[in-house]
């Protein structure tokens, strides 16, 4: 393993967990740097492959919304990864990281896991809140000036209404009065709890045939039992 760190303690440490918590329409920021900036070029450079991927286009969604159509890839430890996704995932599986999430939801554990997910010319996501099992979700940005023009789009859309609809509802863009886009190139992540009311989108994606919008996301979940981590490493059990 080599001695790179991926993640930014200091940055993490310099996050207001208050200003988190109280953020309205539900808890969000959207914080540069929170990777190394050697982290951050070494993790863009061996970005997994397109074809580990699995394709998920036309799936039906529990409540009726659009489907969510992009290439998806769930994390595993035996996944044929260059060493540098491996050891950032064995980080945020550590005491600095975790005690952050602890600090930043209020909580005294927490479970993670996670994925990729690449998106093409066409897709998007529509209006919803995630699942009620998760504590929150913390989106990591993976495209650059170098692959990607923001006109483009791509951004997390934080969208907000004086009269939000039911979490288990299929709401259109359009129904929301606000709609804020967080910034999505570059080292950029986007943090956020899950509330019944924590709607979020991303709008149809407008980019060359050749481009994707390309993000890693940890699930966060109430821990409590064997870790996420531990059970894939095969030491807690399910």
């Amino acid at each position: 393993m080599s001695d790179l760190r991926y993640l930014d303690a200091a940055r993490l440490d310099a996050l207001d967990a208050a200003y988190f918590q109280h953020r309205r329409p539900f808890p969000w920021i959207n914080p540069q740097g929170l990777l190394t900036e050697q982290g951050f070029a070494t993790l863009y450079e061996t970005l997994p492959e397109l074809e580990l991927f699995d394709k998920h286009f036309g799936v039906a969604r529990k409540h009726g919304q659009q489907s969510h159509d992009r290439y998806a890839l769930e994390y595993r430890p035996d996944l044929p990864l260059d060493a540098p996704w491996h050891e950032f995932v064995a980080e945020l599986n550590g005491p600095v990281y975790t005690a952050f999430l602890k600090r930043m939801f209020g909580v005294r554990s927490v479970g993670l896991s996670c994925h990729w997910h690449y998106t093409p010319n066409g897709c998007s996501v529509s209006p919803h809140c995630d699942a009620k099992r998760k504590l929150g979700s913390h989106i990591f940005y993976f495209n650059t000036e170098k692959d990607w023009d923001p006109s483009w789009g791509g951004e997390t859309l934080i969208l907000d209404s004086d009269h939000p609809p039911p979490p288990d509802s299929a709401p259109r863009l359009e129904d929301f009065e606000r709609v804020t886009a967080a910034v999505a190139i570059g080292n950029r992540s986007l943090l956020f709890a899950r509330t019944d009311h924590s709607w979020h989108a991303v709008r149809e994606i407008r980019c060359p045939p050749q481009a994707l919008r390309r993000v890693f996301i940890l699930v966060i979940e109430p821990g409590g039992g064997p870790s996420w981590w531990r059970r894939l490493r095969g030491q807690g059990g399910y």
